[in-house]
């Protein structure tokens, strides 16, 4: 596997050389003179801020460095695509079954826009990087986002409370049997 210098993106052998555990020397770039990949000695929270703040090199560090293209699992990827894909199209189906919405509410884009907005409950997962949590925290921060959504529906569609629960409890249920078959 070739790596990238997250400077310019020039292809290189190997990234350090370890001497003893612990101990390890970072590569220079031979074609920018600067370290490889800094990222290496940094932890995963300063990766995803800079990550979040859009830095090219942190793309790079963990797009070749950090996930090897070979090992990635491909069930993973598809339990990530395929628990989304499920959760939309049985979140789509709910809301024209269960709340017939009218002609003049047929933008689902609306209503998709209200669900991504209402679940910011799931920022919280970010913590768990960083603190130790158990695992129940998942589905607590699932619950909550569930609960998020089944408002954010009501008040778009303006339909009964009962109906927006079965709606959006439908939707996660499907996402979560999937994503557990999977698992």
């Amino acid at each position: 596997m070739e790596y990238r210098c997250v400077q310019c993106g020039f292809r290189i052998k190997t990234l350090f050389v370890q001497y003893s555990p612990g101990n390890i020397r970072l590569m220079k770039c031979v074609n920018c003179k600067a370290v490889a990949d800094e990222y290496i000695e940094c932890e995963l929270m300063i990766v995803l801020i800079d990550l979040i703040l859009h830095k090219p090199k942190a793309y790079r560090h963990v797009l070749f460095n950090v996930l090897n293209h070979e090992r990635t699992h491909f069930q993973m990827l598809m339990d990530v695509f395929l628990g989304n894909y499920m959760f939309l199209c049985s979140f789509l189906f709910a809301i024209r079954s269960l709340l017939k919405t009218s002609a003049q509410f047929s933008r689902f884009r609306d209503l998709l826009l209200a669900i991504l907005i209402s679940s910011y409950f799931k920022i919280l997962l970010t913590a768990m990087m960083v603190w130790e949590f158990p695992p129940a925290v998942i589905y607590i921060i699932d619950l909550f986002v569930l609960s998020s959504n089944t408002v954010a529906l009501k008040v778009m569609t303006k339909s009964t409370m009962n109906r927006c629960i079965g709606a959006c409890f439908i939707a996660h249920a499907i996402k979560f049997c999937i994503t557990q078959a999977f698992a």
